[in-house]
């Protein structure tokens, strides 16, 4: 597989270990089947010869904000760090810029910046972390940005696990919970990541009832994808499922060879893997911008 974009991936670096900005511990690595060698971390060039075996040809890097500051647990990966990485490969990755309501106008100002400046291709929240169903008031400012910068915003839904044992988190994120905000914003393009699981059925309705809606297929192995989002992916959903992977979560090469495994037709394939990302991110029209 040539050409393929990620569009859910996570810093995991020793950097990002060492200055606990990973927000999952020891114990959620277990969970998760995680090599004990990789748990040290993996550098940037090392990833980039993942993506390279695995054929893909760009990644979308999560400037994650996770959690109000101001309360024990939380944690962010810098927008600056981001784009410093995207600025030293802006043929491989990305950013994504993180939301936090907590932080009123600046947070607002933030993401333009990071969007006009830094070049960050769309905006990434964490409901759950902020224990806000994603219909909340305290996110419609930053929906209105994402409008105005004309750039999509991906968030989880579905349950979400433990991924620290001093820090549990309510499921907050329905996959239903999208349906007002898709009503209210139709110009906003909204990625529901992590396939909606365990309401899966209830994310592919939101996605085809909804046309601004689309499905993250991601932080799921693609050999365990629910057979009803692989039927949609296949047939009258082709144009609403983008792949992911969730980095650490999932393998890239993993996930790619498991793809090629589900019986696909190719133009399935393509809309999944490339197609659908390029569209809905508008990669061509930033990258062709980013030229002049």
């Amino acid at each position: 597989m040539k050409g393929a974009i990620d569009i859910v991936v996570n810093l995991f670096t020793e950097l990002e270990i060492r200055l606990g900005q990973t927000g999952i511990d020891d114990h959620f690595m277990t969970q998760v089947r995680m090599p004990p060698a990789m748990r040290r971390g993996v550098s940037i060039d090392q990833y980039l010869a993942k993506m390279d075996r695995a054929g893909i040809e760009r990644s979308l890097l999560i400037a994650v904000r996770a959690g109000d500051l101001r309360v024990k647990g939380s944690f962010e990966i810098p927008y600056e760090r981001v784009a410093q990485i995207c600025r030293e490969h802006p043929d491989r990755f990305s950013g994504l810029a993180g939301v936090d309501p907590s932080r009123g106008m600046q947070g607002l100002r933030d993401l333009e910046h990071a969007v006009r400046e830094y070049g960050f291709v769309g905006a990434h929240l964490y409901p759950h972390w902020f224990e806000l169903a994603p219909d909340h008031a305290r996110y419609y400012p930053y929906y209105a940005k994402c409008c105005e910068l004309d750039v999509p915003i991906m968030m989880q839904v579905g349950q979400n696990l433990i991924y620290q044992r001093d820090r549990r988190l309510p499921s907050v994120s329905r996959p239903i919970t999208l349906d007002r905000v898709a009503i209210d914003f139709p110009e906003l393009r909204l990625i529901g990541i992590h396939i909606g699981y365990p309401w899966t059925d209830e994310m592919i309705s939101m996605a085809w009832k909804h046309e601004n809606v689309f499905i993250g297929a991601d932080a799921y192995a693609p050999r365990h994808w629910p057979p009803q989002l692989i039927h949609y992916v296949n047939t009258y959903g082709r144009g609403k499922v983008i792949f992911g992977t969730d980095w650490p979560v999932i393998d890239p090469e993993r996930a790619v060879a498991e793809i090629e495994t589900l019986g696909l037709r190719p133009e399935s394939i393509s809309a999944l893997v490339r197609e659908n990302a390029m569209r809905v991110f508008k990669l061509d029209q930033r990258a062709s911008a980013a030229r002049q």
